[in-house]
């Protein structure tokens, strides 16, 4: 059985124990290279001077990846219900899926954005003709407002307990 246990100082504890034997081990791991403050000093600056940098690569990153993602759900979305979806609904929605395609094999955030936003609106309003055109199919289900039959025989009855006392 063998065990870790790092304390704040980021010091690590080891200790293994042979459970045949109950013979224990153990040993300590610490750091023994600290930087020197100069150079904490230093990265602490650097790291500072590029943040507008940093955020702006993550703000590209997570706008890609949104965009990325309503392309992929959209494209599955179409293929899953490419005989349920009226074809001026699917032709509204695959011009800003291109022009969204062809925005992230760029750079610019700002046109991945507005694309997204077409790209949202035109699939929203694929949904809405989908929807719509099943709602207003006739249905083969049946519904639970189905009058009963007939053929029952139902008894509406009262217990009345003629030992209780009123």
């Amino acid at each position: 059985e063998v065990t870790f246990d790092i304390d704040a100082n980021g010091i690590v504890h080891v200790t293994a124990k042979d459970l045949g034997t109950n013979k224990e081990q153990s040993m300590t791991i610490s750091g023994g290279s600290a930087l020197p403050k100069e150079d904490i000093d230093r990265m602490m600056a650097e790291a500072e001077s590029h943040a507008e940098e940093d955020r702006q690569r993550k703000e590209e990153a997570e706008t890609r990846n949104g965009a990325e993602q309503l392309v992929y759900q959209t494209e599955k979305f179409l293929a899953d219900n490419a005989d349920k979806v009226p074809a001026d609904a699917k032709a509204n929605v695959d011009e800003p899926l291109a022009e969204l395609k062809k925005a992230l094999e760029g750079t610019d955030v700002a046109a991945i954005k507005t694309a997204v936003e077409k790209v949202a609106t035109a699939s929203q309003a694929l949904g809405a003709a989908l929807y719509q055109q099943q709602a207003s199919a006739p249905s083969d289900a049946p519904t639970g407002d189905q009058p009963q039959s007939d053929d029952e025989d139902v008894v509406d009855a009262e217990i009345v307990d003629e030992d209780e006392q009123k």
